[in-house]
């Protein structure tokens, strides 16, 4: 009697990407594929392409990698906690799910360990299904939709195809809400309430989202859900979007801005999270933790915290097991024996 043999479910955890070290080199080759993708970069390619090599490359570097040396610790902190995230995932999945032969692998969208490689990789040994999570909270093209585009270049070289599924993003899941909100309770069992609540997103230029891009919308309603969890009155939280480039308009309120705006009304203390980032980074760790500390004490703040990432914290990855349980119980009555 024929007996087929195990499924191969591979299962991707992806992120954005990190440079390979915080030096000048590095994070120019980083930068140079980041800022090449039409997905984030919409003008025109010849345009962009020669703004980007004249006056982008050769200065911007230079303050990213010193930036960089300020956050790095043995790796770089978004690929540390990534690497732990899918270290925990996979343990508790190939426990979970025996009937499969099943691995958990990282990947990011630039920079190393990369998708486009690790699609490659996977086609060499056949696979019958692949899940795809994007660790971006909030669905944008700028963030979840290169994920895409490397599985449209990779499907056309193959033959035989697995299963693919992608898990778009998990912006109001019940988890996610709780995991944010119970961070939150954790940090202020620790240090206390402060006046005001932020939570700063990762921000997208504003025509993209008026050509629909439903980033910005879903990052309002992770906010006021985490704020309702918290039984917060609307005085005392605010969402606002960081991390601007370039001189057009971005989604608003900024969240620099603001903080100078707090400052200056006579507020006298903040705490600041980023619900957008699965992953302590760059954006969290200098930019929020510490340049926007600076902003709101140089406006007459007083005391500001920074309210650390989900990371590889018990509650998240639960959620990340749920998200992917979903999936994998579906897909066992598929592969039955």
């Amino acid at each position: 009697m024929f007996s087929a043999p195990q499924a191969k479910v591979t299962i991707i955890l992806a992120n954005l990407g990190t440079p390979d070290e915080p030096t000048i080199a590095a994070v120019r080759r980083f930068l140079k594929q980041f800022l090449s993708d039409q997905r984030v970069i919409e003008i025109p390619k010849p345009i962009w392409q020669l703004i980007l090599r004249l006056f982008i490359l050769p200065f911007r570097p230079k303050r990213v990698a010193h930036a960089y040396q300020m956050v790095w610790r043995d790796d770089s902190p978004m690929r540390e906690i990534m690497l732990a995230q899918v270290q925990a995932v996979r343990e508790h999945l190939v426990h979970a799910y025996p009937q499969f032969e099943l691995n958990v692998v990282p990947a990011m969208s630039y920079g190393h360990p990369g998708i486009q490689g690790l699609l490659d990789e996977l086609s060499t040994h056949t696979q019958d299904q692949i899940i795809l999570l994007p660790l971006f909270p909030q669905y944008s093209a700028t963030s979840t939709a290169p994920l895409y585009d490397a599985l449209a270049k990779w499907i056309p070289r193959q033959r035989n195809l697995p299963g693919l599924t992608i898990i778009r993003d998990y912006y109001q899941h019940p988890l996610y809400i709780q995991a944010l909100a119970q961070s939150v309770r954790d940090h202020w069992a620790q240090y206390g309430q402060a006046e005001k609540l932020l939570m700063s997103f990762h921000g997208i230029p504003q025509p993209y989202a008026d050509k629909g891009d439903p980033y910005a919308d879903r990052c309002r309603i992770t906010a006021q859900r985490v704020a309702d969890a918290l039984g917060l009155s609307e005085d005392r939280w605010a969402i606002s979007f960081q991390s601007r480039f370039g001189k057009q308009e971005w989604v608003k309120p900024y969240t620099d801005v603001l903080l100078e705006e707090w400052g200056q009304q006579g507020v006298k203390s903040v705490q600041i999270m980023s619900p957008a980032f699965s992953a302590d980074c760059l954006e969290t760790l200098e930019e929020l933790a510490i340049q926007n500390a600076e902003t709101f004490k140089a406006a007459g703040g007083m005391d500001y915290q920074y309210i650390a990432a989900l990371n590889s914290r018990a509650d998240h990855l639960i959620l990340l097991n749920q998200l992917l349980q979903a999936n994998l119980d579906a897909l066992t009555q598929t592969f039955a024996h």
